[in-house]
């Protein structure tokens, strides 16, 4: 049996889910809005696929003339009933709301293109402002604990029934839609979507995680007393000893944690190597630090 029992893990999801619900929902509008901009001023009207439902939009718009949003919304709605009968009625509430606001969004701001004059022969430009901006929108999104459904529901179906990870999910459902670009549009297009997918994915995860401040140490020495001055009395840092076994020796032995300012990185990985040339250490980044003195 678990730590928690099933009743006290509903209640504590259900603070998580009800903490500061009007600026999470905030959030998300504003994420909204921002994919929306990003996908019509930049996007759309340069042929420029990102994947997911609104990708797809833009392949049906240049093969049928049918409207994006049109296409976004009726496919959104498809996927939730969809989503209902082979996710369940829980799964398919967390992703209504976005399902409906993306497509009212790219509706709303389908003609932004004529009031913003960009020049479209800058493609390069384009993609990496565009990825920025979306990548932002969708960072807020998720950060925000939503999501604008589309293909975020085929990812988990594939997942829950081909018994795959969220990420090869994605793989194969964006990574098609993509594909097709090539196709369709053309090589050219094809890399300029691919610009695009990881611009997003980069600034979607600053948004989320936050830009690193901090480094985390988890250092195993020979040297713990020295290092563990050095740590102290030197960089005016705090430090915690862990007791662990090595894996293929099997010997007791201690691991240093340390996490210290960014601008200090240096003068601690340095120091080690002058106090302990065969020491090993990993260095991670820590993006959120909390407590301590």
């Amino acid at each position: 049996m678990g730590i928690f029992s099933k009743t006290k893990d509903l209640k504590i999801l259900e603070r998580i889910n009800s903490k500061a619900s009007v600026k999470r929902h905030i959030q998300f509008i504003l994420g909204c809005f921002l994919i929306a901009i990003s996908y019509n001023l930049f996007l759309a009207p340069n042929n420029i696929v990102a994947g997911g439902v609104g990708g797809l939009a833009i392949i049906l718009n240049y093969l049928t003339k049918i409207d994006n949003s049109i296409v976004i919304l009726v496919a959104d709605i498809l996927l939730l009933i969809l989503s209902y009968f082979l996710l369940g009625k829980n799964k398919t509430k967390a992703t209504i709301l976005g399902s409906i606001l993306f497509p009212l969004f790219v509706s709303l701001t389908s003609n932004i293109s004529a009031i913003v004059d960009i020049d479209t022969n800058q493609l390069l430009l384009i993609s990496v402002f565009g990825g920025v901006v979306y990548g932002f929108g969708a960072g807020m999104i998720y950060k925000a604990g939503f999501t604008t459904g589309g293909t975020d529901i085929i990812n988990q179906i594939l997942s829950k029934y081909l018994k795959i990870s969220m990420g090869n999910s994605m793989l194969y459902c964006d990574g098609t839609i993509v594909l097709l670009t090539a196709f369709v549009f053309g090589p050219t297009h094809f890399m300029y979507s691919i610009i695009v997918l990881y611009v997003i994915s980069f600034m979607s995860d600053r948004v989320i995680l936050g830009v690193s401040d901090s480094k985390a140490f988890y250092i195993v020495t020979q040297e713990e007393k020295k290092i563990k001055e050095y740590i102290l009395k030197y960089l005016n840092h705090g430090v915690t000893v862990f007791n662990a076994k090595g894996g293929y020796a099997k010997e007791n032995q201690t691991v240093l944690m340390c996490v210290l300012p960014t601008k200090d990185y240096y003068r601690l990985k340095e120091g080690i190597h002058e106090i302990d040339p065969d020491s090993f250490f990993v260095v991670t980044d820590a993006y959120e630090v909390f407590g301590g003195e």
